[in-house]
């Protein structure tokens, strides 16, 4: 049984006669004959009586049009909302650590595609979530970083979950403090020059491990700390409270205005900047296309 097959017998039924059906039709009418005769043999039953008026409907016959038409319909509801349907919206998402240079990249690629029907997503989140974000899917690719400290436990887990790191770069960890910081000035800042500055970190939620955590020497002595769970509120309190976080050194001043400034920290350790993908399924044109955007933005700071 084939779809055209239920619409011969349709049009049949609304003429009466298999000459006028064959005409509306354009198809020969031995060749309808033949395709309402398979369709009887196959169904085991008599869809049409025949007369000297031409043809008409079966009891059985009857009960087969109602479900040939609701098949019918239903087939054309499917053409009419896929077949003649525009182009399917361009689907992009990123899940990352909260770093201001992935907002630029993803700025870029927007206005890249702005002309066209898009559906993009950047989700500023916790280490654990970017990880489970492209584990799952949800998420194209995942930003975050590894370093000495973090690196065993975290590429463990990737491993684990069946996806991988590429490294985008490595960046000298720095502070970002506000301008009016009495630290502002200095070529570089070691952890006990910071002590008498809050601490401000972002929050982990309930997979607070020391190894998620977004910042360098997250366990070294800090007499006053404070957890956000946003980028705008850490930059605020940077302000308005002289606090200090650790960092990749890259600012942008389009995002964060002109009022954060950005000291190397004397450290024996790095931040290996990467981004995170599934295994299992080549990136698409968009994930390429972001990917260069990066790349470009970051290649304009000597990290």
């Amino acid at each position: 049984m084939t779809l055209q097959q239920l619409k011969y017998i349709i049009m049949i039924a609304e003429t009466g006669s298999i000459t006028m059906a064959a005409e509306r039709l354009f198809i020969a009418q031995p060749s309808l004959s033949k395709s309402v005769a398979e369709l009887e043999k196959e169904m085991g039953i008599t869809i049409f009586n025949r007369s000297n008026r031409g043809v008409y409907l079966s009891e059985e016959g009857t009960k087969f049009l109602s479900y040939a038409r609701q098949i019918v319909e239903q087939a054309e509801l499917l053409e009419s909302e896929y077949k003649a349907a525009p182009p399917p919206n361009r689907a992009f998402a990123v899940s990352s650590q909260h770093y201001a240079f992935v907002v630029n990249a993803f700025v870029e690629l927007v206005r890249e595609y702005g002309r066209d029907k898009y559906e993009f997503t950047l989700r500023e989140l916790k280490t654990a979530e970017i990880i489970e974000d492209v584990r799952t899917h949800r998420s194209d690719i995942g930003v975050l970083f590894l370093s000495k400290f973090n690196r065993e436990v975290i590429r463990h887990i990737l491993q684990n979950e069946e996806l991988k790191f590429e490294k985008l770069f490595t960046a000298k960890p720095h502070v970002f403090v506000s301008r009016s910081n009495p630290l502002v000035g200095r070529k570089k800042v070691t952890l006990d020059d910071l002590k008498s500055f809050p601490r401000l970190t972002y929050d982990q939620g309930v997979k607070n491990s020391f190894y998620f955590a977004e910042e360098l020497h997250i366990t070294a002595e800090s007499p006053k700390n404070i957890t956000v769970s946003d980028r705008a509120t850490l930059f605020n309190l940077l302000i308005g409270l002289d606090g200090y976080t650790i960092s990749s050194g890259i600012l942008s001043s389009d995002l964060n205005g002109s009022n954060i400034v950005s000291i190397p920290l004397e450290s024996d350790e790095t931040m290996e900047i990467g981004y995170i993908i599934t295994t299992d399924r080549p990136m698409n044109e968009l994930t390429h296309r972001y990917l260069e955007h990066l790349k470009e933005y970051i290649a304009n700071y000597s990290v």
